[in-house]
């Protein structure tokens, strides 16, 4: 194997750290070379680095090529968060730390290095604006510029164009013309992903505070985000199909050719099921696994995937309902917060400035925590509508027997884009290679750090080449408290939403980590354990708004928990413990 792919980036001297703690949630597998250099390289990574200027967090000129700005990393193909850029809030916001950053924002990991100061972190310059920002932050009552954008991103699906009419100019033209918007988009992000840990952050410092810091989850459980939509979206398809004896019929059959059965019903049933599902898809189809890269196998894509994820919620009792779940965890965080209320009101003088914090923090969690996850659904459905005009371009390629998939597309880089346009047959070989190079990378497991340099890639660890005992009959597993309550069921470890079958009404999801491809598996779960995860995870999130027990940052949960065996979530306490095996 070749010593770097051949995308990846170099690490520079003033931000030499990087880590994949929080990264999967982001980007598990190995990123295309198309999605990385098209997107992240292209619009996103700029996009954060105006952010980042934006909030106060450093200047244009610190970084070391802003026009290329190392604001993510791509190491063995897999991508990497920017540790020492955010440490930088640590070091120049008065009465925060780098290693409050590194608790906030990424999973502990004894293999996170220790922070080093350099005479430059300290600022007071930044030090004035980023507390201007989080002043703000804990003050406003809107972040308009997410819901602004909403509306622009569905206008930007509701005016697709006949995109099988269009030429390959036009194609290449369209994704390109959609860019911009990606990179205004995640300007914006950023200022949702910095201010959704400081509300959070200041609960938890006030449930210490009370001597119970098991307040924190709920306090901040049944926030609505738009990324658990598609899940009450699939919920009411998989009553449809509950509800009628020839979709069940259908479903039953297998999803295996599921589509063009459907699409053949000319009963009221079935007509009215293939309307709703056209709604569905125009509304959440750019979602999908690995939904930050071009590649992904999105709803809209592979929409068997989204009659997967139906069929599973078809065998779940009317009493899963999402809608029920979530109303039960918005009534347990108004209990907590009244519990909290009153506390403090019975600290008299020494209780009201907390009272003052807590209403804001209140506040600021109910603002920053849905914007976070609003700022991904707008770019996902940019993304989305990036995703079908080179699939189109892909597909025409196949035909002219350039390409042999029209999956092969996501093998260029973005420099190669009219050189392929006009000779594509020029590459055919080049994106074999590259193609079959990528699923080498598969077989690596990444390093937690990147730190001053990446190791060459034949010194990566390769998965299944360390072995992991499992679990005896009453280990406790101890991970992070993700949603309160409890949960018992059999342990489903499950690595791929898109083939979510054995997972049965009341079992227990297991799996490295989630994104909104998995939230319909949510459903028919009775509680979630993930290996990776931290606050802002969206394991954590989708179990607080839908009220399902989660423990997160449970390590090696994948190999240690046999799959089948009876486990209890303890979600509020951050625990897991084994059972006997079926």
């Amino acid at each position: 194997m070749q010593d770097r792919w051949f995308t990846d980036r170099r690490v520079g001297e003033r931000f030499p750290y990087y880590t994949r703690g929080n990264a999967a949630d982001v980007l598990a597998d190995p990123v295309s070379p198309l999605g990385w250099t098209f997107l992240w390289e292209g619009a996103i990574s700029r996009g954060a680095r105006d952010g980042f200027i934006v909030f106060g967090l450093v200047d244009w000129d610190e970084f070391e090529t802003p026009d290329d700005p190392e604001c993510f990393g791509l190491f063995g193909g897999y991508f990497y968060n920017p540790l020492s850029i955010v440490r930088l809030m640590g070091a120049r916001l008065p009465g925060a730390s780098p290693e409050q950053i590194d608790r906030a924002y990424f999973d502990p990991n004894p293999e996170i290095p220790p922070y080093i100061a350099e005479p430059w972190h300290e600022s007071e310059r930044h030090a004035a604006k980023l507390g201007e920002s989080l002043g703000w932050v804990m003050s406003t009552d809107a972040l308009r510029e997410v819901d602004e954008e909403k509306v622009l991103a569905d206008r930007l699906r509701e005016d697709r164009p006949d995109l099988a009419a269009a030429g390959d100019g036009a194609l290449l033209a369209r994704a390109r013309s959609l860019r911009p918007y990606l990179q205004q988009m995640f300007e914006t992000s950023i200022w949702a992903s910095l201010g959704a840990s400081v509300g959070p952050g200041a609960l938890g410092a006030i449930a210490e505070g009370l001597g119970d810091p098991t307040l924190t989850i709920r306090l901040l459980g049944g926030i609505e985000v738009d990324s658990a939509k598609p899940t009450f979206a699939m919920w009411e398809l998989s009553r449809q199909v509950r509800s009628s004896e020839q979709l069940s019929r259908e479903f039953d059959a297998g999803v295996a050719g599921l589509p063009e059965r459907l699409a053949a019903l000319t009963s009221a049933d079935g007509t009215a099921f293939n309307e709703a599902f056209a709604r569905f898809v125009r509304n959440f189809g750019s979602r999908g696994p690995n939904e930050w890269d071009l590649r992904c196998r999105s709803w809209e894509t592979h929409p068997q995937m989204a009659f997967a994820a139906i069929d599973r919620m078809r065998a779940a009792d009317h009493s899963a309902s999402p809608t029920t779940r979530h109303d039960q965890a918005v009534a347990d965080r108004e209990r907590a917060a009244a519990d909290v209320r009153e506390r403090l009101r019975e600290a008299g003088a020494d209780g009201a400035e907390a009272l003052g914090t807590f209403e804001a923090a209140m506040r600021s969690s109910g603002v920053f925590l849905p914007a976070r996850e609003r700022y991904k659904t707008n770019c996902i459905k940019v993304i989305g509508e990036i995703r079908v005009c080179f699939l189109e371009l892909g597909r025409r390629m196949v035909e002219k027997g350039a390409l042999d998939t029209a999956d092969q597309v996501w093998f260029l880089v973005e420099g190669e884009l009219d050189h392929f346009r006009h000779e594509p047959g020029a590459f055919t070989d080049t994106l074999r290679r590259r193609e079959s190079e990528h699923r080498e990378l598969y077989e690596l497991e990444p390093p937690f750090m990147v730190t001053n340099a990446a190791k060459p890639l034949d010194e990566w660890t390769r998965r299944g080449g360390t072995t992991v005992a499992l679990a005896e009959v009453g280990t406790v597993l101890s991970g992070t408290a993700g949603s309160g309550g409890h949960a018992r069921g059999r342990a489903r470890v499950l690595l791929d939403p898109s083939d979510p079958f054995a997972l049965e009404p009341g079992d227990i999801l297991v799996t490295l980590n989630t994104d909104p491809s998995w939230t319909p598996l949510f459903v028919p779960a009775a509680g979630v354990v993930t290996e990776i995860g931290a606050l802002g995870s969206h394991a954590m999130i989708i179990s607080r708004e839908l009220g399902i027990p989660c423990v997160v940052s449970v390590k090696d949960a994948t190999k240690v928990i046999p799959d089948g065996a009876e486990v209890t979530v303890d979600g509020t306490l951050g625990t897991v413990t084994i059972g006997a095996s079926e």
